[in-house]
């Protein structure tokens, strides 16, 4: 991706005074990897296409070369029967990171994630561990339609045992992997493919970001946005747009859905009396919906209106280009309704017209590997 204005955003979603090298995400991730194998003989990765030539967007490149074909392997395709192996890996006391290019892949494993890897540790009264990462590739189509291109992170969140976790940042995408693989049970690691190519500011240490803490990514006091992965970069888009109106928005990044950090969204709640929340999921049953419950729960009377939301609608995904516009919201749709929700729909507002289909970053995007 060119260094185009949501670039920027991004950076400056991230930067820390002192920290000059700047990474794009996919290769946080690679380094996090890398330097986790490094220090760690047991940790292996296994996943289709892991020692491609374009290693899974780039996330996996030269690995194998370094570490060789018994660390760093591709995969039949038998999603189940090689999530039981690594399960069975991770028991016995090594460490694997089982990718996925696609969430819509993993479903092919849903029995061993669900009935096996999120279960061990409780049954056997946590005599056992399951020290697995299962990494998993979400996001827009570019025209790969309803089969390739779910964002069904609220699903693996639901159930006991799994963490779930979702960076927005390369410095974040680096630290959070190094925590997971570090996890001595089973974590969920959540890619959005339209960050992978976005730079950012990375230490070259080997440093861990905690799994469970949310953080604040730019300072408001009229109304908190709290928002999962790319979604993030809609909300810092639109918090810069009202800054113009005079409106001043509170953009939290939730970084792990589970466990959740819901103090930190309530205390801005708190705060501004009025929430929105961004998620690339769906509406029903959504993960959305899930912080809007628990914001109801514990800080109702501090709420000045109607907690809303913004996801994508219970239809799958399209593939014509022309239907995507009705289909993935963006910072005007946010822009739109923190006006609402403030009474302020009266306020004039215009927006420049994308030059490219909503489920492609840029026209410098060729996809989809």
């Amino acid at each position: 991706m060119n260094e185009t204005s949501v670039t920027r955003v991004y950076v400056r979603m991230s930067a820390k005074k002192g920290k000059k090298r700047k990474l794009k995400f996919f290769e946080a991730i690679r380094e996090a990897i890398d330097q986790s194998m490094e220090k760690d003989d047991s940790v292996f990765i296994i996943g289709e296409g892991v020692p491609d030539p374009k290693g899974i967007f780039g996330t996996t490149l030269g690995l194998q070369k370094k570490y060789g074909d018994k660390r760093v392997m591709d995969m039949p395709l038998s999603e189940n029967a090689l999530t039981g192996v690594c399960i069975g890996a991770a028991i016995t006391g090594l460490r694997p990171i089982l990718t996925h290019q696609r969430i819509d892949f993993s479903l092919l494993s849903i029995d061993q994630i669900i009935n096996n890897a999120a279960k061990w540790h409780y049954i056997f009264g946590g005599q056992l561990k399951v020290p697995m990462v299962i990494r998993i590739v979400i996001g827009r189509g570019w025209g790969q339609g309803a089969q390739h291109s779910q964002n069904l992170q609220a699903l693996f969140a639901h159930v006991p045992g799994l963490k779930v976790v979702m960076p927005t940042t390369a410095y974040d995408a680096k630290g959070l992997l190094i925590s997971s693989i570090k996890d001595n049970n089973p974590v969920i690691f959540i890619e959005h493919r339209w960050l992978h190519n976005i730079s950012d500011y990375v230490p070259e240490d080997y440093y861990s970001v905690p799994i469970g803490k949310g953080k604040i990514i730019s300072k408001g006091k009229d109304i908190t946005i709290a928002a999962t992965s790319y979604m993030n970069v809609e909300a810092i888009k639109a918090a810069d747009y009202l800054k113009k109106k005079k409106i001043s928005v509170e953009v939290i990044d939730i970084r792990t859905l589970k466990p959740l950090d819901d103090e930190v969204i309530i205390k801005s709640v708190k705060k501004t009396g009025r929430l929105l929340v961004l998620d690339s999921g769906y509406y029903t049953g959504g993960f959305a919906g899930e912080i809007i419950a628990r914001v109801s729960e514990k800080a109702y009377k501090h709420l000045k209106s109607a907690p809303q939301r913004i996801t994508l609608p219970d239809l799958p995904t399209p593939t014509s280009p022309g239907l995507t516009k009705y289909y993935y919201p963006g910072y005007s749709d946010i822009v739109k309704k923190v006006l609402s929700m403030l009474g302020k729909q009266d306020v004039k507002v215009s927006f420049k017209e994308e030059s490219v289909p909503l489920d492609k970053p840029d026209n410098s995007f060729t996809g989809p590997f």
